[in-house]
């Protein structure tokens, strides 16, 4: 089972930012190119995807639509349902973090590899992963608003202006510059992942040094730890079996029953972490736990499961069918996706 290596330098950064936290001028300097590192990366993730090839992925909406209620509406469901486990299992600010981690949009990258491995519908895991980030960059915010503006996560009509402001400006002038500099982002692609992996090892620096500042850690035993990771194992079990079995009950086919499983299930680090620290401020380091922890454990489960649904009969069975020409409709490609 793979461990992501860049879970690991998540959890140096973790180190560094409890062994050094940045105070006083150190700390409104990371504060401020933490700001323009969020903006940046809402920025290439608008020009990276591809406007006309996410549309061309409409054709096959129903998979699409079932993937975005999955994500937007069962995830969120659950995670309201969760509530019942404070003070037993959780503590407030876990629980936040823990619904803030089901209004989390999907992955697109991991979600098309493990759909690959499992010889199902790749471009119908791309467009839904590339739907569900879009529709995240508005959705995620209003939702968090709406659900956690009551729990203390200081939601506000400054918090509004704030979240447009670096989050859906930055990706909308993506978006449009991307005519004139799509090409230049393609072909610089490995170089601008890197940026895009730093500027959020700098969010979380600069998240985590402000919950050491003011003291959140010392809210975290070993025991709530423990607790966390069982809510977060029963509910990644729970959309596993819902994403396939609901997909089944649909009529979808096998290629696309793995493509709504995989993206379905999955939540976005990339995408959550600079949302949390634009949306929580000083609690943004316990509000990003369960979505880090969340993502190692998706990483880990998927790997397995994407492994075993390699080997199913029903797959070289229905190669054959889409080399004779002969694959079922919900196996029609959805389109292509650049990101």
């Amino acid at each position: 089972m793979p461990i992501d290596p860049y879970i690991l330098l998540l959890l140096g950064t973790v180190g560094i930012a409890a062994l050094l936290p940045a105070r006083g001028t150190g700390a409104d300097v990371a504060s401020g190119a933490s700001t323009a590192a969020i903006a940046f990366l809402f920025f290439l993730y608008g020009a990276r995807l591809s406007t006309r090839e996410a549309m061309d992925g409409l054709r096959h909406w129903r998979l699409h639509v079932t993937v975005l209620a999955c994500t937007f509406v069962v995830f969120p469901l659950l995670g309201l349902a969760s509530r019942g486990l404070v003070p037993v299992l959780l503590t407030d600010p876990l629980y936040q973090g823990l619904l803030f981690l089901t209004l989390v949009p999907s992955t697109i990258q991991s979600s098309i590899a493990f759909t690959s491995i499992a010889r199902g519908n790749v471009p119908a895991a791309i467009c839904a992963g590339s739907f569900s980030s879009l529709v995240g960059i508005v959705v995620t915010p209003l939702l968090a608003a709406a659900l956690l503006g009551g729990d203390g996560g200081g939601f506000s009509a400054d918090s509004v202006v704030e979240i447009v402001l670096q989050l859906l400006v930055p990706f909308v002038a993506g978006q449009v510059l991307r005519r004139w500099i799509g090409g230049f982002v393609a072909r610089h692609k490995k170089v601008l992942g890197l940026v895009d992996r730093g500027s959020i090892l700098l969010v979380v620096y600069t998240a985590f040094s402000e919950g050491m500042v003011e003291g959140v850690w010392h809210q975290v035993s070993p025991a709530r730890m423990a607790g966390l990771l069982a809510v977060q194992a029963v509910l990644l079990a729970v959309m596993l079996l819902l994403t396939w079995y609901g997909a089944k009950a649909l009529g979808f086919g096998r290629a696309d029953r793995i493509a709504i499983q995989f993206a379905g299930s999955k939540k976005s680090l990339a995408a959550g972490l600079p949302m949390a620290s634009v949306l929580f401020g000083a609690q943004a380091s316990l509000a990003v736990l369960p979505l880090m922890l969340f993502h190692q454990m998706q990483l880990m489960v998927c790997a397995v499961i994407a492994k075993r649904r390699s080997h199913d009969p029903g797959a070289d069975a229905e190669a054959r069918a889409a080399d004779e020409g002969a694959a079922p409709p919900e196996r029609a490609a959805a389109g292509t996706g650049d990101r």
